[in-house]
């Protein structure tokens, strides 16, 4: 009876890895840059700033994660980042309270972007990539239109000292507002019927489908959540900047997609954790931050990610959940 129990409670390497490995990897990446540079890297202040500057992350993320759950992608992100913060920025110019602004850029344009997104997957029937790859041209022309090729400066700087500030003049505002996003994301996937439908429809969508989950209604949600995520980030990444760049954001749809996978959730759908996304999001920025102390330029920084996501996706699928299925 004692062997038995002892059989059915040893743990396999696949257990490990699904356990500890984004911690894992946050600590090695710690140390190779701790190594690297000591003195630059390994000190509170930079780490601060390295949670600071992966809150854009975060909040992409923890978009990309509902659209990877489902065992889709999300491409449009990164441009539904820049076309929100120009929209709420042109609209602080014009003179509208920073509070209304904001809301118009999130819930307006971030939400109403990301229901197109689901309502074409829905009636078109076409996988999510080809939608949000043609989504994320036209949501980035529509950009450039808006803001004329232009940065848009003379923005609120009640706005800008409240969300791009300090509270206390020590814990930046873009950490409390991705940790506050990531609390109610996390909530929201494991204490509702509707995020639990979620889990299921990327686990097995036959299956879901038979015990009277509506795909369609669920995956609508899932697109205007990311589409909020994103806007979240382009409100936070102007603040910082005190403007709208109408190119911000390029390429952080690969930063998006590599801190879901390296945080654990797999690339097939159905399994995944959202506090682990968040830690991915902050060995993005980790690296980053590393490899800019360095003196390494962006090229390599996009190597980088790509190698990781490559790496990630593999692991998943021979030690992660995913390779159960």
């Amino acid at each position: 009876m004692g062997k038995n129990a002892n059989l059915k409670t040893k743990k396999s390497f696949n257990d490990y890895w699904n356990s500890y490995s984004t911690v894992a990897i946050l600590i090695l990446m710690l140390l190779v840059f701790s190594v690297l540079k000591p003195s630059a890297f390994a000190n509170v202040p930079n780490y601060v700033k390295i949670i600071e500057q992966s809150s854009i992350y975060i909040l992409l993320a923890c978009g990309e994660f509902f659209a990877i759950i489902l065992g889709g992608i999300d491409l449009s992100v990164s441009s539904v980042m820049a076309l929100s913060g120009v929209v709420c920025a042109k609209l602080m110019v014009a003179g509208w309270h920073p509070a209304a602004a904001v809301l118009v850029g999130i819930f307006l344009f971030g939400g109403l972007v990301g229901a197109i997104n689901g309502a074409l997957i829905n009636i078109t029937k076409l996988p999510p990539f080809i939608i949000t790859l043609g989504s994320q041209s036209i949501f980035r022309g529509l950009t450039y239109i808006l803001s004329e090729a232009r940065s848009v400066s003379g923005i609120s700087t009640g706005f800008t000292r409240f969300v791009g500030g300090k509270i206390g003049g020590v814990i930046p505002m873009p950490i409390i507002i991705a940790l506050i996003v990531a609390a109610l994301v996390i909530f929201f996937t494991t204490k509702t019927k509707a995020g639990r439908n979620i889990y299921a429809l990327g686990g097995n969508p036959q299956s879901a489908y038979f015990a009277g989950i509506t795909t369609n209604t669920h995956q609508l949600i899932c697109f205007i959540i990311s589409g909020i995520c994103a806007s979240l980030a382009g409100m936070v990444n102007i603040a910082r900047l005190s403007s709208a760049e109408p190119n911000a954001g390029t390429g952080f749809e690969t930063y998006a997609i590599a801190a879901v996978i390296i945080g654990g959730t797999s690339f097939f759908g159905g399994q995944g954790t959202v506090w682990k996304v968040v830690i991915g999001g902050i060995i993005i920025g980790t690296i980053n931050n590393g490899l800019n102390m360095v003196g390494l330029s962006s090229y390599y920084q996009q190597m980088a990610m790509g190698a990781l996501i490559i790496m990630a996706v593999t692991l998943d699928r021979f030690f992660g959940a995913s390779s159960n299925k």
